[in-house]
């Protein structure tokens, strides 16, 4: 084999430097959820905690579609309650504050929402 001597060697920094983000992971620390600010009047959510935290913004692209595009202006959730699909109306009514509830979690995991390019922000119990 012709220029193993340089062939091997850059073979090995190759892989290594493709493979370095899940090494870094594998010894990194376990991803933590920032503490919320959750509405202390409130005894539950238009779905359940565990679903809200991961599907929230699919939900609210489902909300936006239907009632932009189709007119469709309720929800039905998996406890078969009717909300409103409004982000103002509905998700704000609870959660008014933006930067103790929608920031600490967006700002943690590098996400910029376009929600307030057409909604306006929620800025607490003023």
């Amino acid at each position: 084999m012709y220029n193993s001597k340089y062939i091997i060697p850059g073979l090995l920094i190759f892989v290594g430097l493709v493979t370095f983000p899940f090494w870094v992971n594998l010894v990194s620390a376990e991803y933590k959820r920032p503490e919320l600010a959750l509405p202390a009047d409130q005894k539950e959510c238009i779905e359940p905690v565990e679903y809200m935290r991961t599907e929230h913004m699919n939900l609210l692209d489902t909300w936006r579609d239907e009632a932009l595009r189709e007119g469709k202006r309720t929800y039905t959730a998996s406890n078969g309650k009717v909300w409103e699909t409004s982000l103002q109306n509905t998700c704000m009514q609870c959660h008014t504050n933006k930067a103790e509830f929608c920031d600490k979690c967006h700002e943690t995991n590098s996400v910029d929402p376009y929600c307030w390019d057409c909604h306006v922000a929620p800025r607490g119990n003023q």
